[in-house]
């Protein structure tokens, strides 16, 4: 089952949407919104399922589906929190400043609770004030959460999860520096992020999910260029029923809570760091990814960072290759 949210008002309209992407029924029978069904999914599910299949035979009224027209899936969230699942994607980043990777990245995920009252719409600009703040894409998988009690193992997290998306997690690269430097986290370096225009249930996944990862390739363009092919299932050091359990190890999550994967990122064949998509390799999911693989290699970065004028475009393909989540695609604009 796929809905989205078309945008109206604050928290959208729930709509229920075909598999193909071309039709849609309005749900707000059943549901006003995401969040409310979300709150209510004992109810609300077989009910949209139900509906989902009326449209699938075309017995109920049906309209075409734009992507242009989607709001976030949720507009606005209770929580977002984005962990850093792909382990080498940071151990990159580390050994490009020659810092040490502490074992217990490995073991210990990263995480940090990111703004949730107002997400992007999968086709709404970038707003960037200044293109020296070092403005990056990071294309990523997220799930959303059912009422996850606090103490929760991993197993039991990944009943919890309730629709699969994708993110664009625009980034600032160059003020993560200084906040980080005060010991207290993010804030200002990370702006409202983008998400795709649907939101799947996890069975209709098939096997490109196996409980707690989303497997094929996340494909990411950059000026209607391939800069990433990652496999989102490979290189994945936590899935997401460990992120959901360490979210919820101090606290239970409400239903809506959106969990991150961080940047996608897998290693070359032969260990190494990755290699761009016209040398023959799965690139990358954000632009600090490909500076660092620069600093290693060459001593500095060349790639700059996104301006004003620049298009990002993020999805995954099933085996037809039709987008399974939508596309986000962006343009990044002067704020």
């Amino acid at each position: 089952m796929k809905l989205a949210s078309l945008k109206s008002g604050r928290d959208g309209r729930l709509v229920v949407v075909s598999d193909d992407l071309a039709w849609f029924a309005d749900a707000t029978h059943i549901a006003p919104t995401m969040q409310a069904a979300l709150d209510n999914w004992e109810d609300c599910e077989p009910r949209l399922r139900s509906l989902a299949t009326d449209l699938a035979h075309e017995v109920i009224p049906m309209q075409r589906f734009h992507e242009r027209l989607a709001a976030s899936p949720l507009p606005r969230a209770y929580q977002w929190a984005d962990g850093s699942a792909y382990v080498n994607h940071v151990a990159l980043v580390r050994q490009a400043r020659g810092a040490e990777m502490p074992d217990s990245f490995w073991h210990d995920p990263l995480m940090y609770q990111g703004g949730s009252d107002g997400f992007l719409g999968p086709r709404d600009p970038i707003p960037l004030a200044d293109e020296s703040w070092g403005c990056d894409m990071e294309a990523e998988v997220v799930v959303v959460t059912g009422d996850v009690p606090m103490g929760v193992t991993a197993d039991e997290a990944r009943g919890y999860i309730r629709l699969v998306g994708l993110t664009n997690d625009v980034s600032l690269r160059n003020l993560i520096p200084g906040e980080l430097a005060k010991g207290f986290g993010f804030f200002q370096s990370k702006p409202a992020s983008a998400i795709s225009p649907v939101f799947v249930t996890p069975d209709a996944l098939g096997d490109r999910w196996d409980g707690g990862k989303l497997h094929g390739a996340l494909c990411v363009d950059l000026n209607g260029k391939p800069l990433g092919r990652a496999d989102a299932g490979v290189d994945m050091t936590f899935d997401f029923g460990q992120l959901i359990a360490h979210a919820a190890k101090t606290r239970s999550l409400v239903a809506g809570t959106i969990i991150g994967s961080g940047t996608v990122s897998n290693r070359d064949a032969d260990g190494g760091p990755g290699r761009p998509v016209a040398d023959g390799g799965v690139g990358y999911s954000c632009l600090a990814e490909v500076r660092t693989i620069e600093t290693i290699r060459a001593g500095a970065p060349v790639t700059p960072f996104l301006k004003h004028g620049d298009t990002v475009r993020i999805w995954m393909e099933d085996g037809h290759h039709h987008p399974i989540f939508g596309v986000i695609e962006q343009a990044v604009m002067g704020g």
